[in-house]
């Protein structure tokens, strides 16, 4: 199978879990990545350049209206992240879902509604519930969830709470997802 898109939740220890996995990805890798890091609503960017100085991927924060293609996005802070059915970012400032604006839930949702079975979700370290919606939605729809080993994340609670709502279909530590990722991307397209 395909996919045409991959969304990661992540909260507290986030910028080292993804530095980790964006590392390890090379620069063919053409499925677009669209992240929801739990930030603070007045939160400079700063870390997304911190990310771009170790991927080779480039990293940005998604535009309303902009169409998803190749490279990674990421929700810009106090903003909830959708995906359209046409494939392009929405931007919206409703409430805070789970205590968060950006939340990953909204974004797993929106996203499992477009790309069904084509989407992959990835639950890292968090230190609260957010995205265990989003997964079973992800799931209901087909698409496929790998959640972080909540044993060696920096906070348990948000991978914990994925595993205990969906039977994901890999738990894995940090260093093991983006190779998955290379993998199942490569073998789709041979």
């Amino acid at each position: 199978m395909r996919y045409e898109a991959i969304v990661i939740g992540v909260s507290s220890g986030g910028l080292k879990a993804l530095r980790l996995i964006f590392s390890a990805l090379p620069s063919g890798f053409a499925t677009p990545i669209i992240v929801v890091q739990h930030i603070g609503p007045r939160s400079e960017n700063s870390w997304i350049k911190l990310l771009n100085e170790s991927c080779i991927i480039p990293i940005k924060e998604a535009d309303e209206k902009e169409k998803v293609a190749t490279g990674i996005y990421v929700a810009p802070s106090n903003y909830h992240l959708l995906i359209e059915k046409d494939r392009t970012f929405s931007l919206t400032v409703d409430e805070r879902v789970n205590f968060a604006r950006p939340s990953i839930d909204v974004l797993f949702e929106s996203a499992a509604e477009t790309y069904k079975e084509k989407l992959i979700g990835i639950i890292l370290t968090g230190a609260n519930n957010d995205g265990t919606k989003g997964v079973k939605r992800i799931k209901e729809c087909g698409g496929l969830v790998i959640v972080q080993n909540p044993a060696t994340a920096e906070s348990s609670y948000m991978p914990a709470s994925a595993i205990a709502a969906v039977q994901p279909d890999h738990i894995m530590e940090l260093d093991q997802i983006g190779q998955l990722l290379i993998k199942i991307t490569l073998s789709a397209n041979i």
